[in-house]
């Protein structure tokens, strides 16, 4: 039973494959693409109206005949308002926001309802879950947005699911579904190493005197400077001066101090380690040093960051990280 079994489930997923492989951008879910089977209550409904059949023939009911031919066209109408309510909406991928290994990806999706008629329970969800977990209603001419959710296990580019929409609207008596394969993907940064090292500071000669180390080497004081350090400022001079009447600020100045340089470099790190140890180092690193606002530059194979620091230079950073070792088109 087995074999079969798998067999079939084989036959199935190359069958949704390459009904779903020119999938790109907005899809328009035609008739065709929307399959439909009764329901377990579709088929009670269709014995009991076998048996009010057998009854009315057996006993030549008049009544008996049109209650089953009246209920059997409620059916019928039934199964065509259940396709309906798939066909002719319009499918299309939103953001999809990067993420660290581990995360669960957000898909955002966007369902489309151009025609006149409202759609009502029309349940969403990926393949691979049993038993959808998304409802959505989207009336006419209206567009409607959700986000579905699906668990990453490793870094690089992650195509979206494949998701399955599927209705029983009305009656409940049949299940209309379709598939489609958004045209979206995700970035998955490396997981954060948990138990990272510190920082890899580096100290040089600092041109004003100011830094880390030897900032006890008091030289006096000057005005200040845009880019000054808070805690340089001289607030005892400050106070005498008054700014509030026209005294200008001023600044500690120190002599022979050095400043901190922090270069995260990939080949500088123990060649013992795993590269997706080392990876996960270098994606606690950057986000350690955005936390505590320290310009750092980056070093990844060819990859050349200068010191910099915010949001741009972290994505970039995150981002060659993500991709190292990967084509930039796999998906």
């Amino acid at each position: 039973m087995t074999r079969p079994r798998g067999w079939l489930d084989r036959k199935r997923a190359l069958w949704r494959a390459r009904t779903t492989a020119r999938d790109a951008g907005s899809v328009f879910l035609s008739q065709r693409r929307v399959y439909i089977l009764p329901t377990r209550a579709g088929l009670g409904f269709a014995a009991l109206l076998l048996v009010l059949l057998v009854g009315s023939v057996n006993y030549n009911l008049g009544l008996g005949f049109g209650l089953t031919f009246v209920a059997g066209a409620c059916a019928v109408v039934d199964m065509v308002q259940t396709t309906r309510n798939l066909a002719g909406l319009v499918l299309s991928a939103g953001r999809a926001p990067a993420v660290f290994a581990g995360e669960d990806a957000p898909f955002e999706l966007r369902v489309e309802n151009p025609t006149r008629l409202a759609r009502y329970a029309v349940w969403i969800d990926v393949e691979h879950v049993a038993e959808p977990r998304q409802a959505v209603d989207v009336t006419a001419g209206a567009t409607t947005a959700l986000v579905l959710r699906a668990s990453t296990q490793a870094r690089g580019w992650m195509r979206a699911p494949r998701v399955r929409l599927s209705t029983q609207f009305p009656l409940g008596l049949f299940r209309a579904w379709s598939w489609w394969q958004p045209d979206s993907r995700a970035l998955v940064y490396p997981f954060p190493e948990q138990d990272a090292p510190p920082l890899p500071m580096l100290g040089r000669p600092s041109p004003d005197g100011a830094g880390s180390t030897g900032s006890d080497d008091f030289a006096g004081v000057r005005n200040y400077q845009p880019g000054d350090a808070l805690r340089h400022l001289a607030w005892r001079q400050i106070a005498r001066l008054d700014p509030a009447l026209g005294g200008p600020l001023v600044t500690k100045h120190f002599e022979g101090g050095t400043v901190d340089d922090l270069e995260l470099d990939f080949d500088a790190l123990p060649p013992h380690l795993d590269v997706e140890l080392r990876l996960a180092r270098m994606t606690r690193w950057v986000l350690e040093a955005e936390q505590r606002a320290l310009p750092y530059a980056f070093r990844l194979g060819r990859i050349r960051y200068d010191t910099g620091l915010g949001t741009a230079h972290e994505a970039a950073c995150l981002r060659a990280l993500a991709l190292y070792g990967i084509a930039e088109d796999a998906a």
